[in-house]
């Protein structure tokens, strides 16, 4: 009952790890999904396992080579999935990255990296959205932050700062296209155990749940902001941490 059946997602960064399972969400309840990633082997290896045909219209699934830093190509990637599909229901901007250094040690570089794949990547997804969805008169954008848009974490300077953007984006996002039809809201993940999140000891983090999460607890979510079960929320904060960010466990 999740109102997806039929509707049209993209989802950036989707070619594996957290982002391959929301693929996979969205398409196990009636979805069309385009994939898009940098990696396209293992995107299109994705689609080709879930069906995708080479038919304008036909399968469920196709995959789209997307850098979300290149403006151009954002436009290629809805053009694509407009011709494929013929609409724009669904995005969610989960692509993203991290990296880390003590402030004297943080450079511009990384800085200017770090910003560049997680905040303008997920403004310029919204903006090349926004038209298809106006047309058609509704959308859900999902727009993935973390824990750490949430709080301070040291060392992840730019992580952490690009994540609360991202949440402050949603917002303003929300405001402006809810009379469009068009609902905007933001996941924060905690620890996920992914290629990622390797060299973290999830002992330490102090998880009032007692488990690291996996890929698959985040797909609820997804699915619920996605479809027609959130279709009064928007401008929300949905939290995925296990407790994380409610406060420490009794031990």
């Amino acid at each position: 009952m999740s109102g997806l059946e039929g509707r049209v997602a993209i989802v950036t960064g989707g070619a594996r790890g957290i982002g391959a399972t929301y693929v996979r969400a969205l398409h196990a309840e009636g979805a069309h999904v385009v994939i898009t990633d940098i990696l396209a082997d293992q995107g299109e290896a994705l689609a080709e396992e879930l069906g995708a045909d080479a038919a304008p219209g036909a399968g469920r699934a196709s995959f789209c080579e997307l850098d979300v830093t290149d403006e151009e190509a954002w436009d290629r990637a809805v053009a694509e999935t407009l011709e494929r599909f013929g609409a724009v229901d669904v995005l969610v901007n989960n692509a993203g990255m991290a990296n880390a250094a003590p402030i004297e040690h943080f450079t511009l570089a990384k800085w200017n990296t770090v910003l560049a794949v997680n905040l303008t990547g997920t403004f310029l997804g919204c903006r090349a959205v926004v038209p298809a969805m106006k047309a058609a008169g509704r959308g859900s954008i999902v727009n993935v932050s973390s824990v750490e848009g949430l709080r301070g974490s040291e060392r992840l300077h730019g992580y952490t700062a690009t994540k609360f953007g991202v949440r402050g984006l949603t917002k303003s996002l929300a405001v402006e296209l809810g009379r469009d039809g068009i609902r905007v809201n933001s996941i924060h993940p905690g620890f996920i155990e992914t290629e990622m999140t390797t060299r973290i000891d999830p002992a330490r983090l102090l998880i009032p749940l007692g488990r690291p999460g996996a890929p698959a607890d985040l797909a609820g979510a997804l699915v619920f902001l996605a479809g027609d079960a959130s279709a009064y929320v928007t401008g929300a904060e949905i939290v995925v941490d296990g407790g994380m960010t409610t406060g420490i466990p009794h031990t």
